[in-house]
Parts: structure tokens; C-alpha cells; sequence
């Protein structure tokens, strides 16, 4: 059955009847952090407001039509870190790199971006200078041109020293069409190399764990990732950057789009052991760790070997893997296969076990 399509996920005005309502009073930390508590922000609160159906599809860009036969890619994203500089990257450079990711996974060739700041008063200019390199580095080794921006100064006391904008916009080739509309079962989860360095190495810089490991972030490009794993694969259904809310929420959101369901194996994640050491120590799963150099991808089963090798040829695909399977049954729920052989289902994270990570 693996040419078989899944069934059919519920249409957007179903989705609109049974929405997630917002019960806080305020906004949390969780209402940011990739799971359900941003979900339910997005769903109950602000597609409600000025929600339109491209926005309702939650991908990583919106596809726009020009008035000729090109089509664009546009995204915007916003950037946070503490600390601002992190073995493996810094704000500057997640800043860029981010949004250029976002471009690469939905299959487009990145070609321009915005920088907006948002800088609090007595921000030292020396820090600024230092985030300004980097940007201006991270645009060079992306490929992209800085064509547009904009600058804001808040009161001291009412930021937190900078806060990074970028928006981006890429061309799309002609007749690719990927999506969660396209996955069926029997198709491959491949993940581009070792989960969870990200957010690991963010918490280990901050010294606040007691924990001695070499950890850097993963914090780059991955454009050239993407277009090596759509020329050995292209039939490639989907793909998706794991950020926030790690592995694990890129997959329950793919299970949720397509209704199908995925299967995870436990013991085919490539997890480094000291970060996997860094997280039973917090009690925290790495499959829900963010990601900043990764990329998730569905291929047909046919193609996944290919993939996997044309991806372990570049820099960062070194520990590429097939992780899972799309499944006819379970649909719209992802579960894990444990190492000891049985099953559990992996939700959408709950909560915000390490904040302010990007």
C-alpha cells in the first residue's frame, strides 16, 4: 500500500470548527516554544483575528504567485538567545541562518533578506558591532543579499539588549510541489544528522548545569543539504527544519497535516551521547530539543537510501539516518519504537523546558 495515499486531513474550515481556545490571561514562555501552547495561541487567538487560509497551512514560508510563471517563497522570523553568543553560533548568525532555512526546506533558492533590530537603550555598541558581523558574515556564507531593514530603540529596562528580525525571500523551482498533502504510507523519515546540539549547547553556555561536555551548536545553512537531498530524492514529499519544539514537534505537525500516522525508531536517532547525557540529567527528551543546521525530510521509500548517502557526503550530514516509517494505521499520531521494543506516542511539547534558545 505504500502508493497509497493517506486519508485525506481535515479541510481548514473543519479545523476552524473545533479550534483550540486560549484560556490563559497572559502570555507565557510556552506560548512560544513550538507546542501546544503556541498552537493554541495561533489557532484560538490570532488566526482568529487575521488568519488567512495560507497562514492556516503553518508552513515555513508562504508560496506567492508572480504575475509571471516564477514563484516566490516568503518567511519572516524573529530571534532570541540567551547568550547572545554560544559555542557554534551566536544570535547574529542564528538570525540569518534561520530564515534562510526556513526558505531551503520548502524547497526554494534563497535569494534576499530583511534585518530589523529592536536595540534597548544603553546597549553597548561594541556588542552591536558584534552582531552586525556576524549577520553580515552568515548573509555571506548563506549566499544571500541584506536588500532592506529597519531600526527601533526601546527604553532601558523595556528590551533585552537586541532583538533580530529577518524576513526572506527565494526563488521555487518549476513543478516542485512539497507538502504534507503528498506524504503516504510506506514513505521514509529522514533526519539530515545528530539531533538536540542546538539547544543543548545554548543551556550548557549558560553554566547553569553542573555538566562537563563538548557540545556546539549546529547552527548553519542547510541550503546545500536541501538540494543535495531533492536531487538523490525527488520525489520528496515534505520538509521541515526541527527548531522549536525539536524533532518531535515537526512530527506530530506532519502527522496532524497529512492524517497519517508516523512511526519513530528509537535506536536509528542520531543523538550525541553527551548531549543525550546533558538531557536525562535535566529529565528533559532530546527529540524535543531544538535544532538549528537540521533537516527533516519525507521520501519514498525507494529513494530513502540515496538520500541518506548523498546527504552523509556534505558537511553536517555526516550522522544522516532513516528514523521512520508514514504508517496506514494510527493515523494523525506519532508513536516511538523503544529500544526495549515496545511503543509510545509522542506528542507536541508541553511547556517550554529551555527558553529563550532561539
Amino acid at each position: 500500500m505504500s502508493g497509497t495515499r493517506a486519508e485525506v486531513p481535515r479541510s481548514i474550515s473543519e479545523r476552524l470548527r473545533d479550534r483550540p481556545v486560549v484560556r490563559d490571561r497572559a502570555v507565557t514562555s510556552s506560548h512560544g516554544a513550538g507546542g501546544k501552547a503556541q498552537a493554541a495561541l495561533l489557532e484560538g487567538l490570532l488566526f482568529e483575528s487575521y488568519g488567512s487560509d495560507e497562514l492556516r497551512r503553518e508552513e515555513d514560508g508562504a508560496v506567492l504567485h508572480t504575475a509571471g510563471a516564477e514563484r516566490l517563497v516568503f518567511t519572516t522570523d524573529s530571534f532570541v538567545v540567551t547568550p547572545r553568543e554560544f559555542p557554534g553560533g551566536s544570535l547574529g548568525r542564528l538570525a540569518v541562518f534561520g530564515t534562510v532555512n526556513d526558505l531551503a526546506v520548502m524547497g526554494a533558492d534563497p535569494r534576499w533578506i530583511s534585518v530589523a533590530l529592536i536595540l534597548e537603550e544603553g546597549f553597548a555598541m561594541d556588542e552591536l558591532r558584534k552582531v552586525a558581523d556576524d549577520i553580515a558574515a552568515a548573509a555571506s556564507e548563506a549566499g544571500v543579499a541584506i536588500v532592506t531593514g529597519d531600526t527601533k530603540v526601546v527604553e532601558r529596562g523595556r528590551g533585552d539588549g537586541v532583538y533580530v528580525n529577518t524576513a526572506g525571500i527565494g526563488f521555487l523551482p518549476e513543478g516542485l510541489d512539497l507538502g504534507a498533502h503528498r506524504v503516504v504510507p510506506g514513505d521514509r523519515v529522514v533526519v539530515s544528522g545528530n539531533i538536540g546540539d542546538h539547544g543543548t549547547a545554548v543551556l550548557l553556555a549558560r553554566g547553569e548545569l553542573a555538566f562537563a561536555g563538548d557540545v556546539r551548536s549546529d547552527c548553519g545553512t542547510v541550503t546545500e543539504l536541501t538540494r543535495a537531498l531533492l536531487e538523490a530524492a525527488p520525489g520528496t514529499r515534505w520538509m521541515r527544519d526541527p527548531t522549536r519544539g525539536g524533532l518531535a514537534s515537526v512530527c506530530a505537525e506532519l502527522a496532524a497535516g497529512s492524517g497519517a500516522g508516523i512511526v519513530l525508531n528509537e535506536t536509528a536517532l542520531p543523538i550525541r551521547p553527551t548531549v543525550r547525557a546533558a538531557c536525562e540529567l535535566l529529565g528533559i527528551d532530546p527529540l524535543y530539543v531544538a535544532n538549528e543546521g537540521k533537516v527533516v525530510a519525507v521520501v519514498p521509500e525507494d529513494e530513502a537510501d540515496s538520500a541518506v548517502e548523498a546527504l552523509r557526503r556534505l558537511e553536517g550530514g555526516g550522522a544522516a539516518a532513516v528514523v521512520g516509517t508514514v504508517a496506514e494505521d494510527s493515523a494523525g499520531v506519532v508513536l516511538l519504537e523503544t529500544a526495549v521494543g515496545g511503543k509510545r506516542v509522542v506528542d507536541q511539547l508541553v511547556g517550554d523546558p529551555l527558553p529563550r534558545i532561539c
